[in-house]
Order: structure tokens, then C-alpha cells, then sequence
């Protein structure tokens, strides 16, 4: 599986992206797709998930409210919208695909997914 991610860039505080995520080749065995982000000098940190059939999604309790995961399975796309960005936001974005099936638990966990984009930057400005 292949996953390029879009949509980064730079933005002041207060705005909102939208980060696109387009999976190809052996997307069948997909079970989930999550975003995860990594700040410079900090761990890399889980920010949302969706199942990929079901739809339902995961994310951290800091993340509640102003990101939003959703999925297009048409286009094996994953998106995922921030709103009200703040500078603390700024770090590199990554999806990732998990391939099998996984507990509420462990689907917030990097180590358990398979495939992971480039990533893409996000900046926000104060």
C-alpha cells in the first residue's frame, strides 16, 4: 500500500486545513487509516483513526472537538479536518494504514499500523 498525503502548508492561528490522504495498490486488506503527527524534539503523537468499513472513529481526548477524520472508500481517501489551529498544530502529519483488525486501544498505537506516508507540514502561525 502506497499513502501520499496533501494539504499541508502554512496557516494562521484560528484557521482551519484539510489533510488528504490517497492510499493505492493492496488497499483491499485495509482495516483502519489514522493520522498521526510529529512535533521537532517531541514523540510522535496519535491524533485520529477511522475503520475503514465501518467508519467508526477513534481519536485522543486532545483531539476532540477540533479535528475531524472522515473517509471516501470510492476514492481511498482518508481526510483529516483541523479546525481552529494553533501554533502548537505545527508539526509534520502522517497517515497510516492498519492492516488488520485492532482494539479501540491498540488502534492509537503507531507500532500496530503497516504502511505510512511522507508526511506533510503543517505550520501555524500566532
Amino acid at each position: 500500500v502506497q499513502l501520499v498525503e496533501s494539504g499541508g502548508g502554512l496557516v494562521q492561528a484560528g484557521g482551519s486545513l484539510r489533510l488528504s490522504c490517497a492510499a493505492s495498490g493492496r488497499t483491499s486488506g485495509v482495516y483502519a487509516m489514522g493520522w498521526f503527527r510529529q512535533a521537532p524534539g517531541k514523540e510522535r503523537e496519535f491524533v485520529a483513526a477511522i475503520t475503514w468499513s465501518g467508519g467508526t472513529r477513534y481519536y485522543p481526548d486532545s483531539a476532540k472537538g477540533r479535528f475531524t477524520i472522515s473517509r471516501d472508500t470510492a476514492k481511498n481517501t482518508v481526510y483529516l479536518q483541523i479546525d481552529s489551529l494553533k501554533p502548537e498544530d505545527t508539526a509534520v502529519y502522517y497517515c497510516a494504514v492498519e492492516s488488520t483488525w485492532s482494539t479501540g486501544w491498540a488502534i492509537r498505537r503507531g507500532e500496530n499500523y503497516d504502511y505510512w506516508g511522507q508526511g506533510t507540514q503543517v505550520t501555524v502561525s500566532s
